[in-house]
This record gives structure tokens, C-alpha cells and sequence, in this order.
């Protein structure tokens, strides 16, 4: 039997999974997927908005490979740091371990004021709502009254529509006890989404950009001079002598024309909302590019940026001009990139493990039966079902060595070595336990199932197998 630890249970680390249950060049496998989190499913349970229902039903062909008999969920074990297992120790249990662990850290603006309270990553929101147990239940107060969300892909949209939807509207959902609260109470009416070149440029995909001018109770502003420094804006078809534009950006383009058509909310939809939610506005700026976050009474009290315009190699150049924009709420959302993993291999100019078709690079040569797939071999580009692909060639890899592979010592009850060294693996009927305990919680706030946001928590439901 070819005994494989998957290390990481979001998206690439099941689709590596399942990749290795479709093959049958070795059909005697035994899959492991390991989390340091208590919780299957990754950036689905801790990364999707809670509103966007029909892609958090991933999780449900997750599960499927999840609960394949093939497959074993190990859930609380951590894999290099302090209190990790080390690559090296997890090699002598398995044939081949795939290292699937996601880019995890935000890029910075790296601008002076950056670290002022108030100022956050827009994971770090994206983690609180989403009840991530790293970021505990109550690090936001939403007193702010102008939002800046610095960005312009599909995360900056997200965290900028949860700012400006309506408590209610969110209810229904498995958002966590105390961000709901904050998000009732919240003040902020101005939501800004700001990026440094134009809008032909900007990542967002369509749907969720159409998703902003659905908000019950919520505007959107754009401003025709700003639309129109963009070449590509007045060309929609392409520029001459170009390629034509993509279909995305022509529609992008098509939804900001309409919203900026519309002009500015009249001066009563400006005011103090009678109704919580209403009268919120978002605001979609281009071409500024932030320079400093500006300081009052030791918080964050706006951003300072420099005007931009397009330049001749398809990039931008500042102008000379600045405009503050005032915010008491900065959030980041301009990237991502990988994390070291202690005992890996980690190239940090692109923040990823060194690799050949998914095969471990230590000193330029393939390290038997180590592997990587997902953000940390690729970085973080392309959407969830790019994991497939990806998971593919670093299983058509691994299967590719599994006749040396099969010669490497593994053990014969990983699980029972992982306690022996102290670890209290969370075995998937720890999970069930989790997801019970979760549905009562919501039903006792006459909800729907309401995520645990903390460690102790989850930790305890899972232990709790006879509820």
C-alpha cells in the first residue's frame, strides 16, 4: 500500500486527494489529509463571503473525498513551527507527503502609518467574519464612518459588500455571533475601493461586481473622470493596433458606464439612515496610489494618495497631485504570498517552495517523496477549481516515482505516532461532532448553523462525540 500524507484540507490539498483516489496506475492508497485547524475545507469555510452560498457549496464535493474510506481526515496538527511536526519526522511516517499549505501572509502597502490602529489586512476581516479561530470573536467595533478598502480584485469587493450589506441580510447565514453584532452596529456609511491604475486593469470578475449594485440600501459612485483617463475605457472594443479586450474587462467597463451614468446619490440618500444599512455608499476610485495612512489621536484617520495616469508601457506614472480620503477603517487587500515552512525549502522572492512539476527542489535536486501543489508551488494566482490542474501534474509526478517510493519505510498507524508524540489528532467523527454542535448553537439563536469562532470551542466540540 502507498501511504500519502496531504498536508492541508482546503481546496488543492482534497483535490490532491482525489486525484490520488482516480488513479489506477496504484490502487492500493492510503491518504492522510492533515490540518493544523481543527476544520476541513480551508479557504471555503474561512475565505468565502458568508453571502456567496452557491461556492460554499463546495464544501459538499469536498466532503465526498473527505469521507472516501480511502481517506482519513486529521484534523489539529500542526506541521513545522514550534509546535508542528517537523517535515523531516512527518517524512518517516508516510511514502510521500504533499505539502498543500495555501500563501497565507497579505502583502504590505509598506507606507508609512500602515500600522496605525485601524489599519488591517482585509484577511484579517475576511478571517473575524468568517470566524477563522486564529482571529477570535471580537477585534473589530465598526465605529468607523468612511471605510478605504485599498485593492480592486474579488477580496476587496468582498469585504467592501459585507461593510456595506445589511445585518439582516446576513443573519441567515453561519457568520459568527459577535461579527454579526458589530456589523448591526456598524457606522460606516462611505466605503471606498481604491486602486492605483484604472478600471480596465482591475482583477474583480464581473458577478461580484454586479453584486455591489444589488445591495438593498446601498449606492454606487464612480466618477467619469476618473473612468475616462483609462484608454481602454473609451475604447471598449480594443485599441487600435491591440489586442481586443477581454471579455471580462468589456464587461466590467459596461457595469461601471451604467453606475457612472447615474451620478451621485441625491443629498437624502446621504444622510443618517433611518433604517440599519440604508443609505450606505461605495465608492469605486481609480488611479490613486496610497503614499501614507494619516494619523489622529494615535488611530488612523485617512489615507493619503498620489495621483496616477496611465503610462506609455501599460503602467502608471504619478502626476504630482495628492487627495486625502478620510477613513477611520483602512483595509488591504493587494495580495498575497507564502509563508516559510520550517524544515522546507523556500525560494522568497516568490514565496513558494522550490519545485519541478510539483517535486521538492532541495539543492536543485528532487527530494524523495516530497511535493507541493496549490498557492505554495504556483503562488497565488487563478481561482479555486485552477487547484485541479495543478493537483494533477503533482500527482501524475508522484505516481511517476511511487515504484522508489514504495521502498521508503513508512509507518504502519501514523495516527498512533502522532499521539505518541503528543498530539491530539481531530479524526473526522470530531468534525461531525464540530458541525452538530454548530447547528445547535444556531438553532438556540434562531439561525441556521452558526460557526464556533475560537480554539477552545472547537476544540471542545470536537471532543464531544455523544451530543
Amino acid at each position: 500500500m502507498l501511504s500519502v500524507a496531504v498536508v492541508g484540507s482546503g481546496p488543492s490539498g482534497v483535490y490532491t486527494a482525489q486525484a490520488l483516489l482516480q488513479q489506477s496506475l496504484v490502487p492500493d492508497v492510503r491518504v492522510h489529509v492533515l490540518d493544523r485547524l481543527p476544520t476541513p475545507y480551508g479557504l471555503v469555510r474561512y475565505g468565502v463571503a458568508p453571502d456567496h452560498e452557491k461556492i460554499k457549496s463546495l464544501q459538499n464535493s469536498l466532503r465526498a473525498v473527505l469521507e472516501d474510506d480511502r481517506v482519513t481526515f486529521v484534523g489539529n496538527v500542526g506541521v513545522g513551527g514550534a509546535e508542528g511536526v517537523a517535515p523531516a519526522r512527518l517524512a518517516e511516517l508516510y511514502h510521500a507527503v504533499v505539502y498543500c499549505v495555501g500563501a497565507s501572509a497579505d502583502r504590505a502597502l509598506a507606507v508609512p502609518g500602515e500600522s496605525l490602529p485601524g489599519s488591517y489586512s482585509a484577511t484579517r476581516f475576511v478571517s473575524w467574519y468568517s470566524a477563522h479561530p486564529d482571529v477570535g470573536a471580537d477585534p473589530f467595533v465598526l465605529d468607523a464612518r468612511s471605510a478605504v478598502v485599498i485593492g480592486v480584485g474579488n477580496v476587496a469587493v468582498d469585504v467592501a459588500r459585507i461593510l456595506a450589506r445589511g445585518a439582516d441580510e446576513l443573519r441567515a447565514t453561519d457568520v459568527p455571533r459577535a461579527a454579526l453584532s458589530a456589523l448591526e452596529e456598524s457606522r460606516v456609511r462611505d466605503v471606498h475601493i481604491v486602486g492605483r491604475r484604472g478600471p480596465s486593469q482591475a482583477r474583480f470578475t464581473t458577478k461580484e461586481l454586479r453584486e455591489l449594485g444589488a445591495l438593498p440600501g446601498a449606492r454606487v459612485v464612480v466618477d467619469p473622470a476618473e473612468l475616462a483617463l483609462d484608454p481602454a475605457y473609451a475604447a471598449p472594443d480594443g485599441l487600435p493596433g491591440a489586442l481586443p479586450l477581454p471579455a471580462v474587462v468589456r464587461r466590467n467597463l459596461e457595469v461601471l458606464r451604467g453606475w457612472s451614468a447615474a451620478g451621485e446619490p441625491s443629498a437624502a440618500g446621504a444622510g443618517e439612515p433611518s433604517a440599519a444599512g440604508a443609505g450606505r455608499r461605495i465608492r469605486l476610485r481609480f488611479f490613486l496610489r496610497p503614499v501614507e495612512l494619516l494619523e489622529r489621536d494615535g488611530r488612523v484617520a485617512g489615507v493619503r494618495f498620489a495621483r496616477t495616469a496611465p503610462d506609455s508601457g501599460g503602467g502608471v506614472r504619478d502626476t504630482g497631485a495628492y487627495e486625502d480620503v478620510e477613513a477611520q477603517l483602512v483595509l488591504r487587500a493587494v495580495g498575497y504570498r507564502g509563508v516559510e515552512l520550517p524544515g522546507l525549502p523556500f525560494d522568497p522572492v516568490r514565496g513558494t517552495v522550490p519545485h519541478t512539476a510539483g517535486r521538492v527542489l532541495r539543492d536543485g535536486a528532487p527530494a524523495p517523496g516530497e511535493y507541493v501543489a496549490g498557492w505554495i508551488k504556483r503562488g497565488p494566482t487563478g481561482v479555486i477549481g485552477s487547484n485541479r490542474s495543478c493537483a494533477k501534474e503533482t500527482v501524475a509526478s508522484l505516481l511517476e516515482d511511487s515504484a522508489a517510493l514504495r521502498r521508503r519505510r513508512a509507518a504502519d498507524d501514523p495516527l498512533a505516532v502522532l499521539r505518541e508524540w503528543g498530539l491530539r489528532p481531530v479524526e473526522w467523527s470530531g468534525w461531525l461532532s464540530i458541525e452538530r454542535a454548530e447547528a445547535e448553537l444556531g438553532r438556540s439563536l434562531g439561525r441556521g448553523p452558526v460557526k464556533i469562532p475560537d480554539w477552545p470551542g472547537l476544540l471542545a466540540a470536537a471532543r464531544d462525540r455523544d451530543r
